[in-house]
């Protein structure tokens, strides 16, 4: 059911692009729109994961840089079944995570470098496992659309003007003025609305697998807790300075106000942790369902950070 609402949504999405193209321009505005959205979603499905990646200033680690991190990243790769996807630390306080790639063969896992200092060795495994269902599930590339249609919409109410309006064989217009002003403006504010609603969706389902993935639903409930107030309280510079990447991140990273949780991209953290301890109770019978993740043994159960002191 889960799919269908986000294949649902995007579909939405598209045609609500192009009608607004229509409203804007008539014939002609549909087609710009038609092949704006074409033009952008292509470029978008080649290159969204290097601009991201890029806007985030993100350095790519491997094993002789990370051992730790990487290690983790690989054994729960291995576990859900996907191809080791690239490493890449970001140089910012505020414990967070994005992934991103069109593709499970494309992928690539981003983690804030506060996010090693602030969270213990089982939670940053949580988190991980979280991004790593993201790539599973082929979320990456579904919200990058999402947001691509987003901005393309809003490009098409800033200039709409520019297309003159459709009209009729009898010189009319074919849409009243008024309504094609309402468009202008309500338009951008519909698109945000509809993208938020795919990229809620899907983190309950990424949120879903990766305690799958992890094996410790807690694991990743203690991580968004932990998430949730560092990043009420620790602002992120990288991802202020570009908006349009908080919905990839694994909790909102813009700073705290109003406005942030009346459009937020993402559900309710209470709700995300009580769905997830509720699943807790389902791998309380299967203690052994619960993995090692390891520097050369099991996993210290510490709350300290895993990377040091």
């Amino acid at each position: 059911m889960n799919y269908f609402r986000t294949a649902l949504l995007l579909a939405a999405l598209t045609g609500f692009f192009l009608v607004v193209g229509f409203l804007l321009g008539g014939q002609s505005g549909l087609m710009v729109a038609l092949v704006v959205a074409l033009g952008m979603n292509v470029f978008a499905y080649w290159n969204s994961d290097s601009m991201v990646l890029r806007m985030a200033n993100a350095q790519e680690v491997g094993p002789n840089e990370a051992p730790e991190l990487y290690g983790i990243v690989q054994q729960l790769a291995q576990r859900a079944g996907l191809p080791m996807p690239k490493v890449y630390i970001i140089d910012e306080e505020q414990p967070n995570a994005f992934a991103t790639g069109r593709s499970p063969e494309h992928a690539a896992v981003a983690v804030n470098s506060g996010l090693l200092r602030h969270l213990s060795r089982e939670e940053v495994t949580g988190v991980l496992a979280h991004e790593l269902g993201h790539v599973k599930n082929r979320d990456t590339l579904t919200m990058t659309v999402a947001a691509t249609l987003s901005g393309a919409i809003g490009m098409l109410a800033s200039f709409g003007g520019l297309f003159g309006g459709g009209r009729d064989e009898n010189g009319r217009p074919l849409v009243s003025p008024v309504v094609a002003l309402a468009a202008m403006f309500l338009a951008p504010l519909a698109a945000s609305v509809v993208q938020m609603a795919i990229s809620r969706s899907r983190e309950y389902e990424a949120d879903k697998a990766g305690a799958e993935i992890s094996g410790n639903p807690l694991w990743l409930a203690s991580a968004l807790q932990r998430l949730h107030e560092g990043t009420q309280a620790i602002p992120n510079a990288t991802a202020e300075s570009n908006p349009a990447t908080a919905h990839l991140y694994i909790d909102n990273p813009l700073s705290a106000g109003g406005m942030r949780s009346l459009f937020s991209t993402h559900p309710p953290m209470e709700e995300r942790i009580a769905r997830l301890q509720a699943m807790a109770g389902q791998y309380a019978a299967a203690p052994q369902a619960t993995p090692s993740f390891r520097r050369g043994g099991s996993v210290p159960q510490t709350n300290r950070g895993p990377w040091g002191s």
